[in-house]
């Protein structure tokens, strides 16, 4: 059943007549992903430190946030690399200030927050390229930045859960960017598109089947690319020896099936992978604190498994 806080604001949302993501500019959708953090999510908490930064890439420079935790302990602290959802066409650093600063606090690792580039400006694969370099920017950079380079995590939401799990696969096969830990929310991990959920789910609950297809045909301009494994992660024929994963999906979410069948992979190549399905929730329901109260229960949980194996005190 879906959960009385959850069917409240959609029921909001048809009331006041908020358009659907997919029926606006994509500007005009950028900029109300942007507002609508105002209504859905709590105030910014007070953090250590909050330090915009810059990554060099092969195609330019790739805007960063540094989140340090307010009660940092002593010494390099180890660090969470963070890919914001929004189907690789909105979001940025700011519709994820809150969560970011919330996990930092929550899990006492540093997080640092990417502003990868985004579709249909710049399509696949560039807002991967900007990911793995990132990444790799962070970890060689960790000294200057007091962060633990041998405690490296990768995590995101949605199109950055997607992010985050092609970032640790491709970190594997190079050999040398060892990540220790990846947190999946529920991620994208098959642009085919055809699991059960996106049937099940794709109408009515915030996400829907024809958002999903915007944002895809806005970042995929070719229909080959769906069966790359750096768009869909689900795809690669070796999922084996990958990063520790945590991966926490939405009951009434089109991508719930996308997020439990990669889980399943990741274990049945013998890695540690968890999953957990808030099976009450729709999709996007972590960042909306404000309204939503399992939201909280979920960052938490997140932030714990995030310190738990990042070693963070």
């Amino acid at each position: 059943m879906l959960h009385p806080q959850a069917k409240a604001l959609l029921e909001l949302i048809e009331q006041r007549g908020v358009p659907p993501t997919h029926t606006l500019s994509v500007a005009d959708a950028r900029r109300f992903y942007l507002e609508r953090r105002f209504f859905t999510q709590p105030d910014p908490a007070q953090v250590g430190e909050v330090r915009d930064l810059q990554a060099t890439g092969p195609n330019g420079a790739i805007p960063l946030r540094l989140y340090i935790p307010l009660a940092a302990a002593p010494g390099p602290l180890p660090v969470l690399v963070y890919f914001h959802g929004g189907g690789w066409v909105i979001g940025d650093r700011d519709t994820h200030d809150s969560l970011c600063r919330h996990l930092a606090n929550a899990s006492r690792c540093a997080v640092v927050s990417v502003d990868y580039r985004l579709g249909p400006e710049h399509r696949f694969p560039a807002a991967v390229e900007d990911s793995i370099a990132a990444t790799y920017w962070v970890r060689q950079q960790a000294p200057m930045l007091g962060l633990d380079a041998s405690r490296l995590a990768v995590g995101g939401d949605s199109a950055g859960g997607n992010l985050a799990a092609v970032v640790a696969i491709a970190a594997r096969d190079a050999g040398d960017l060892p990540i220790a830990f990846q947190l999946l929310i529920y991620p994208a991990t098959d642009m085919r598109r055809t699991a059960p959920s996106h049937t099940s789910n794709g109408q009515g609950f915030l996400l829907t089947r024809d958002t999903i297809n915007y944002f895809h045909d806005h970042y995929i301009d070719d229909s080959a690319h769906d069966l790359d494994w750096r768009a869909s992660p689900l795809l690669h024929t070796d999922l084996a020896r990958l990063p520790p994963a945590f991966v926490l999906t939405a009951g009434y979410d089109p991508l719930r099936d996308e997020g439990l069948m990669y889980s399943q992979r990741l274990s049945e190549a013998g890695n540690r992978a968890a999953h957990i399905c808030f099976e009450r929730q729709i999709h996007g329901f972590i960042t909306m604190e404000r309204v939503i109260d399992e939201a909280n229960v979920a960052v938490e949980l997140c932030a714990a498994q995030l310190a738990s194996y990042l070693g963070a005190k």
